[in-house]
């Protein structure tokens, strides 16, 4: 028996993005624009951007999360992605949710961000 709070095991914590919608990589440029203000790396590359979901209506719905629950910006990051990717040529609606499973680790790093914030 599977309940919804513990996913069938094997299911992606992170759900897949739309690798393959035209919109995709215009999106992931547009979220690397966006910085948390404590970390000079955006947040694309800080691994906080967890779900890009482009439908074929180009509705975005991105799922991100935080380096930890307390941010002093917590409230005002999502609405600054969605300030980012909403005016791109072809999106229609964008809807970016807070998530904090799994929680946010230094593991979803790039190794770019690794670099510039010294931890290689």
């Amino acid at each position: 028996m599977t309940d919804s709070t513990h996913p069938l095991e094997g299911t992606p914590l992170i759900a897949p993005s739309s690798t393959d919608h035209p919109l995709y990589d215009q999106i992931v440029e547009a979220c690397r624009t966006v910085y948390d203000p404590e970390i000079p790396v955006n947040i694309y590359e800080l691994g906080l951007i967890y779900t890009i979901d482009i439908n074929d209506q180009s509705e975005v719905n991105i799922k991100m999360s935080l380096t930890a629950p307390g941010c002093p910006v917590a409230g005002e990051m999502p609405g600054w992605v969605a300030d980012a990717v909403e005016p791109l040529p072809g999106v229609k609606t964008v809807d970016v949710e807070l998530v904090w499973e799994p929680p946010w680790g230094m593991d979803m790093m790039s190794d770019e961000a690794r670099l510039e914030l010294g931890f290689m």
